[in-house]
């Protein structure tokens, strides 16, 4: 979805009680790092070193630095032992949580926030990319959405 979003787009907010879309993609860094860190227990760079330089990086500057983030802690979940992903862990409000489920946390937060930046980009007259199927700007001959009782039962 971040690859949808034209630089000139970046500062754009549907409303003034809602973000930016460069504050969407801030905060989905930041907080991305501080959730592994904290609660799911990986090694994480430091927070001064997560966001690229300058004070209006373009959108690909952006996703360079999530991609990368992503990548080196691949081989640290990749590695883990059924043991480390049930084991319990401290979580928001005195909690304690299996890693495993704040990963999912993780991965649903991360959807909620690629939704916002779609939907900004709806409300701004911009181009919405296929997600999962076709989206209202883009679609392909074999895409089913799936609207019809007779399209449901396919597969059965």
């Amino acid at each position: 979805m971040w690859r949808a979003v034209p630089d000139d787009l970046l500062d754009f907010r549907p409303h003034e009680r809602t973000n930016t879309i460069r504050a969407i993609l801030v905060h989905q860094i930041l907080s991305e790092r501080r959730f592994f860190a904290q609660f799911v227990g990986t090694e994480e760079p430091p927070a001064s070193e997560l966001l690229p330089p300058g004070d209006h990086p373009p959108v690909q500057a952006y996703l360079e630095r999530y991609v990368a983030l992503a990548k080196r802690r691949l081989p640290q979940l990749a590695e883990a032992s059924k043991e480390w992903w049930l084991e319990e862990r401290p979580f928001f409000g005195g909690l304690e949580r299996q890693r495993i489920w704040t990963f999912w946390r993780r991965v649903l937060h991360t959807c909620h926030h690629r939704t916002q930046v779609q939907t900004w980009l709806r409300l701004a007259g911009r181009q919405v990319p296929a997600i999962y199927g076709p989206s209202g700007d883009v679609s392909w001959d074999e895409a089913d959405p799936t609207y019809s009782v007779e399209a449901a039962d396919r597969g059965a």
